[in-house]
């Protein structure tokens, strides 16, 4: 920069002081004075609006100055950013839950998001990905120079600060930073793409990008967006869905199809530039693309009711049997990213639901009768032998009523309970001193509890009790020892008293009722949930003596017809002349043993409510319901039927 001092000509500064190119020494500052910079501006050998205009000197000294600084503030940015910041949002994953045969049932947590390996993401829906959103991804050293000086430009005119990112930015401002446009922001996600793209393989990095981004549909990654979309797995997606999802990323609340005729006209340009960049890279030939001519039409989005019907009971029983078995708490499991395999069948729990529901609108009406309302049922079915809950029915519905019917223990058992006095009975002896086998077989079918009262007393009921629990009841539903014990006061459970009936099935052989077979968490196993261990609570021949008594109950209250449609029936079931106020049917073929209570019960009241008028019944029991739910189930025979 020049400077002129008095009247000597114009030499440069860093000159003055020193010797001419003519040998002559230069004027230099006057004697006396220090020599200190100076900006020449506003300049002063120029007039008017000149003197404001920088010379070019000037403008590049400013700009070069601009540039140390911000090679010094990235520099000191890069210097002190950490990868490992991770942050929660980007952790948070919903805990899914599976059906027995390994489909998904319901993806339960703040955040939908369920991590799958790279192996599990096909290779067309990562092609797709990286055709649109990054082409260079693979050559890329983890940031767009364009996108940066696009992002500088929008700041000088105060915009929001962003671009057209790359892979790596869009996966690390998912991952370790906020969402917010600020220079500081953008600065960091600079930094960290680069040093990430140094730590981290182009796998590793697409896999976490594909797994953190948002597809609308409150999906964040390719699994959860391949369910709510297709409902089917990533890894099962051809190259026509990855298509639609890989065009998602580019808004999912503007490219859903389902949510307007625009947004549809959207969604195929949009997969079909798709499909077209596929080609122009490479990633797909002429002859495979010609193949994608039909837009694939995703599903109609859901409402959030992942937790209604039965699911929400389902999902109850699973979560209390894990922290039964791991010793986790609600909290933690509530902090999402467990991966848990249930053994219920999907089949089995909608042929149970569709069962309860057509018995109630065939048998109930109560618009018409009082003592229609209030009424509930609850039942559950395992498999005999092994312990499996393959079914259940909670209630209605899990959002609406949250007591579950098939895993409360409110409501006294009544009869259905004698068979356990009979096992005791002739466990112990005892069954010869109180009166025949053949005698006692008849009082199980007529329900006579004075008799099996008179019989517990004879055996002992601490030991009627004791047989009851090694059968698989829980010792916290067993009544207080009172005469009444043996007619059934304690308030077993649906599942337990499926199990413990189930124990009769297996010839005297108890395994514990269970309903999950593997819980991970992030990935990781969790001990404990290997299934539990059988044990012999009977003596064969016991279980074979209670199993031909409880034939003779099922021949007594089942319709001829029902039973030529199944195997022999084994059943339970408390009598018209019980004194508690529920109604079960308890019973079991080879293959399922399933338990059916009915009551009712009234929010804001004690105690369960008088049976007595249910379905125009006479009786006080109304004891037609549960056998109804029962038989119609065992044998698939339609509930209309049934009511003929």
């Amino acid at each position: 920069m020049l400077r002129r001092w008095g009247r000597k000509a114009w030499v440069p500064h860093g000159l003055a002081g020193s010797v001419l190119p003519e040998g002559r020494p230069s004027a230099g500052p006057p004697p006396g004075r220090v020599r200190r910079f100076r900006v020449d501006y506003p300049r002063r050998a120029r007039r008017g609006v000149l003197r404001w205009i920088p010379s070019w000197r000037q403008v590049s000294a400013l700009a070069l100055i601009g540039l140390a600084g911000v090679v010094a503030l990235v520099g000191y940015v890069y210097s002190t950013v950490r990868i490992a910041d991770v942050n929660a949002e980007a952790r948070a994953e919903a805990n899914v839950y599976y059906w027995a045969d390994g489909t998904q049932m319901v993806s339960v947590g703040p955040v939908n998001r369920q991590n799958v390996p790279l192996s599990d993401i096909p290779p067309s829906l990562q092609n797709a990905v990286i055709a649109t959103e990054n082409a260079t991804f693979y050559s890329d050293p983890g940031f767009s120079v364009r996108g940066l000086a696009r992002a500088v430009v929008n700041m000088a005119r105060g915009q929001e600060v962003q671009s057209g990112s790359t892979i790596t930015q869009q996966y690390v401002k998912n991952t370790y930073l906020t969402p917010e446009q600020t220079l500081d922001r953008k600065l960091r996600e600079l930094c960290l793409s680069v040093k990430l793209s140094r730590s981290l393989s182009k796998q590793e990095i697409l896999q976490g990008y594909l797994n953190t981004s948002w597809f609308g549909r409150n999906a964040y990654g390719v699994q959860a967006a391949a369910v709510a979309y297709y409902g089917m797995d990533a890894k099962d997606l051809d190259p026509s869905r990855s298509a639609l999802l890989a065009a998602l990323l580019k808004g999912g609340e503007l490219y859903d199809p389902s949510l307007s005729p625009a947004h549809h006209r959207r969604a195929v340009e949009r997969w079909k530039y798709v499909l077209d960049r596929q080609v122009d890279l490479g990633y797909m030939t002429e002859r495979e693309r010609a193949k994608y001519t039909v837009f694939p039409e995703p599903r109609p989005e859901s409402v959030s009711t992942s937790m209604s019907g039965q699911i929400g009971y389902l999902v109850d029983v699973a979560n209390k049997y894990i922290k039964n078995r791991t010793g986790l708490t609600t909290e933690q499991l509530g902090r999402g990213g467990y991966r848990i395999r249930t053994t219920f069948d999907k089949g089995e729990v909608e042929r149970l639901r569709r069962t309860v529901e057509e018995v109630r609108q065939t048998s109930l009406d109560p618009a018409r009768r009082i003592a229609d309302r209030d009424v509930e049922i609850g039942a559950a079915s395992i498999r005999p032998g092994d312990g499996a809950v393959l079914a259940l029915y909670g209630g209605a519905d899990a959002t609406k009523h949250f007591t579950n019917n098939a895993d409360t223990a409110g409501v006294p058992v009544g009869s259905a309970f004698t068979p356990f006095v009979l096992a005791a009975a002739l466990e112990h002896g005892a069954g010869a001193a109180a009166d025949a086998p053949g005698a006692l077989r008849r009082a199980l079918v007529r329900g006579d509890s004075g008799v099996y009262n008179r019989l517990g007393e004879a055996v002992g009921l601490e030991k009627v009790r004791d047989l009851a629990v090694g059968s698989g009841l829980l010792p916290l539903s067993m009544a207080p020892l009172e005469p009444s014990f043996p007619a059934g006061t304690s308030t077993p459970s649906a599942i337990r008293m499926a199990g413990a009936y189930g124990t009769f099935a297996a010839g005297g052989r108890q395994t514990d009722p269970y309903s999950v077979t593997a819980v991970s968490h992030f990935g990781t196993p969790l001990e404990g949930m290997e299934r539990p261990a059988g044990r012999r609570a009977l003596d064969e021949r016991v279980a074979r003596e209670v199993s031909e008594a409880l034939r003779d109950v099922a021949v007594d209250v089942m319709t001829p017809d029902a039973l030529r449609t199944l195997p022999p029936v084994a059943a339970g079931r408390t009598g018209a002349g019980d004194q508690v106020p529920a109604s079960w049917f308890v019973g079991y073929t080879g293959r399922l043993s399933t338990a059916v209570t009915v009551f009712r019960s009234r929010p804001g009241t004690d105690g369960l409510l008088p049976m007595n008028g249910v379905g125009g019944s006479e009786s006080d029991r109304a004891d037609f319901l549960s056998l109804r739910v029962w038989s119609s189930y065992m044998t698939g025979t339609p509930a209309s039927r049934e009511a003929e």
